[in-house]
């Protein structure tokens, strides 16, 4: 998979590949939002990965790079669990991992990483390339759902207020 980002001019807009059993998807939007997509197969005399190419040149050349994985933010969703949570708790982590993977991913702000449970907490990390914009599409993700009783949403490292 590559993702690639454009920050300018007042506006985030995201552009990624992935390939899957030949099939080769572009997926692009606004940061936030879930865009467009369209896959690209290959054909007699035209490779799916050549075509594709040449949108990864062009996109790099519009301004459209990578972030590195270490300038992505850590976004943590907290719930209070009685003690070290219950497995009900913990099928209910997992599922928001799921939910997150899926919620973050088709609106290009990054992915989900697993999460803990114990002493009282139990929290899903996020890694995600716009702290703020995640923060919103994720409440408003959760919002009426299973897990909209969150205690916080969070940077890592930030203080509890």
């Amino acid at each position: 998979m590559l993702k690639l980002y454009k920050f300018a001019d007042g506006s985030k807009s995201y552009w990624e590949t992935w390939e899957d059993d030949g099939v080769h998807t572009i997926h692009w939007g606004a940061l936030g939002t879930r865009g467009r997509s369209r896959e690209v197969r290959s054909f007699f005399f035209k490779k799916a990965s050549d075509t594709v190419q040449k949108e990864i040149d062009q996109k790099m050349g519009e301004g459209f790079e990578p972030i590195e994985a270490d300038d992505h933010a850590t976004l943590l969703i907290e719930f209070a669990v009685n003690g070290m949570g219950s497995n009900t708790d913990l099928e209910k982590r997992h599922r928001l991992q799921e939910r997150m993977d899926e919620t973050l991913g088709w609106s290009g702000l990054g992915h989900c990483d697993g999460g803990s449970i114990g002493s009282g907490t139990m929290e899903v990390c996020c890694y995600v390339v716009d702290f703020d914009i995640a923060k919103s599409v994720i409440e408003a993700d959760l919002k009426d759902t299973e897990f909209g009783n969150y205690t916080r949403i969070y940077r890592e490292g930030e203080m509890v207020s």
